[in-house]
């Protein structure tokens, strides 16, 4: 493919810099760990696809560590292949994005599953004036063998809904691995996870700072990989449920504490029942103080140097305002509670 050696350069880059300061239109990041039996289509579709719609375009492969000729491969069929030394799915994309010279970029895995022939689709959709583009398999369609059935029917969807409900992202595949957004975004969102809940963190603070999503229908093919896979469903899964709900102070501390303060005043005051108060009260403290800290911290993260030039002044003051709510807290429940509970100790 000597027209596409010529326009991308197969370059190995160690350093994150591009190569030169030429603007793209897009860039396509493939994040890989040893896929020498799926990556030459991958990049090949990409390009291909630069030329059908004449796109000004480059490929990257963000290679994490393989030792089976991916490297090798990715450059005779025209990618930059750049070394991650830090494993990690979202360590690989982010090094790739960081490399990337396109005013888009382009994500999807190297197994062949995704087909970058879709680049230019995902491209109009940018150009309408969206900030991130979600491929959506359960609207384009999931092949024979492609996804395991856990997956399919409970996983993906599970979590889908989960983000919705807690986020209100109103995406219909949260964990889709092809995706599109520009790189104006990207540079707003300032992502800081390594591994597979990468994904799950751009579409929640993509819609926390009010990003415009869309989707389009993309196939899911079976996946050419010859591998057991880099996934995990039980320990990635749980680390994504971990993840969410730590992004969700409000659902895992706040609600649950707020309930249990009620049932506590409850029964302080009409059953009069103190032993119950006190533990609902305690409970309810502990969750609240808990929650108010999480999204402290939530909000520090969304309030970096990207956000808010005063970040740090704010998580200073922010972590002042919950240290003396806990003092006043203690103080008021020993005031409430200290004399019933003291009474029933020492009667």
């Amino acid at each position: 493919m000597p027209d596409a050696q010529a326009q991308f350069p197969p370059k190995e880059d160690t350093t994150g810099a591009p190569q030169d300061v030429t603007r793209l239109d897009v860039s396509v990041v493939i994040p890989c760990l040893n896929e020498a039996n799926s990556l030459a289509f991958c990049v090949e579709k990409a390009i291909s696809s630069f030329r059908n719609a004449g796109l000004r375009g480059e490929v990257i492969v963000a290679d994490n560590g393989s030792t089976d000729g991916s490297i090798e491969i990715a450059e005779f069929n025209g990618a930059r292949v750049l070394r991650v030394p830090e494993r990690g799915y979202g360590a690989a994309l982010k090094a790739g994005i960081a490399a990337a010279r396109g005013e888009f970029v382009i994500m999807g895995d190297a197994d062949d599953s995704y087909d970058f022939g879709e680049v230019p689709n995902f491209v109009n959709e940018l150009r309408c004036g969206n900030d991130l583009v979600m491929g959506n398999r359960f609207l384009g369609g999931i092949k024979r063998g492609a996804m395991p059935p856990l997956h399919k029917y409970f996983g993906n969807p599970g979590l889908s809904w989960l983000v919705n409900v807690l986020f209100r992202a109103g995406v219909g595949d949260s964990y889709c691995g092809m995706r599109g957004f520009s790189r104006a975004l990207y540079d707003k969102l300032d992502l800081r996870s390594s591994g597979m809940e990468f994904a799950l963190e751009f579409v929640i603070k993509a819609t926390q700072i009010g990003a415009r999503i869309s989707e389009i229908p993309i196939i899911l093919w079976p996946d050419k990989r010859g591998r057991p896979p880099h996934l995990r469903s039980f320990r990635d899964g749980w680390r994504s449920l971990r993840f969410m709900l730590l992004y969700a102070p409000n659902w895992l501390y706040l609600v649950p504490g707020g309930s249990l303060l009620a049932c506590g005043l409850g029964a302080w005051l009409r059953i009069s029942r103190t032993e119950w108060a006190i533990i609902a009260f305690t409970i309810a403290l502990v969750l609240i103080l808990e929650g108010l800290n999480t999204a402290v911290e939530a909000a520090v993260d969304l309030s970096s140097p990207n956000f808010h030039p005063l970040a740090k002044a704010a998580k200073d003051l922010a972590a002042a305002m919950v240290l003396i709510a806990s003092i006043a807290s203690l103080a008021v429940g020993l005031l409430i509670l200290g004399p019933p509970l003291w009474s029933k100790l020492f009667k």
